[in-house]
């Protein structure tokens, strides 16, 4: 794709991350290993990929993915989350991301930037919970900005170490899971409260 569409390649890249980080409901577009990819194909001396363009154009979609997102929630949130709308909307995402929300305030903007599908709902939470935008802002950009930078730069430096080309694709599998992680403990961190809860009745 690079070989045949050249510059029009960052243009597909800016989409792809914008689209995850801005519409609700595409949570489960591969951010976190593109962009390790990204940066891996990026220090091949064979391609065109400019690291610098990547974090940069990449740092702007997924600021401006999450500020669009966010006021998609503060304008359309409680549209959105009617029951018509949850074939698309699962709950299920909605209540993690509320829970994570709800857990780490402000610094969930800059933390849900590192947990997929997290990180699509985290912004539109913040806009349904009318979260102040100055402090939304913030955190979106220092979120985005050290989201994209540490997967970039992880693929240009790690990405071409021989035993990680002999196992590209197990690499790309480990990403997904390890990031992941997050997400599965929280999910039974309030599994195990509600059956204390449940419990204690």
């Amino acid at each position: 794709m690079i070989a045949k569409y050249g510059a029009l390649v960052y243009i597909g890249l800016f989409a792809v991350i914008f689209i995850e980080t801005g519409l609700v409901v595409f949570p489960f577009l591969p951010g976190d290993s593109l962009l390790f990819l990204c940066g891996s194909i990026a220090a091949m001396a064979t391609h065109t990929l400019n690291p610098i363009w990547l974090i940069v154009l990449l740092s702007i979609a997924a600021i401006v993915g999450d500020t669009i997102n966010f006021e998609i929630g503060a304008r359309f949130g409680h549209y959105l989350s009617s029951p018509r709308w949850q074939k698309w909307i699962k709950p299920k995402y909605m209540a993690e991301a509320q829970a994570f929300f709800d857990r780490h305030g402000s610094s969930a903007i800059f933390l849900g930037r590192f947990v997929p599908i997290i990180r699509t709902f985290i912004p539109f939470t913040a806009g349904i919970s009318k979260m102040h935008y100055r402090k939304f802002i913030i955190f979106n950009v220092l979120g985005a900005v050290a989201w994209v930078n540490l997967a970039v730069l992880a693929g240009y430096f790690f990405g071409n170490i021989a035993i990680v080309k002999a196992h590209f694709e197990l690499i790309m599998i480990a990403i997904i899971v390890i990031s992941l992680i997050p997400a599965i403990l929280m999910t039974l961190s309030r599994k195990r409260k509600d059956v204390r809860i449940d419990a204690e009745k």
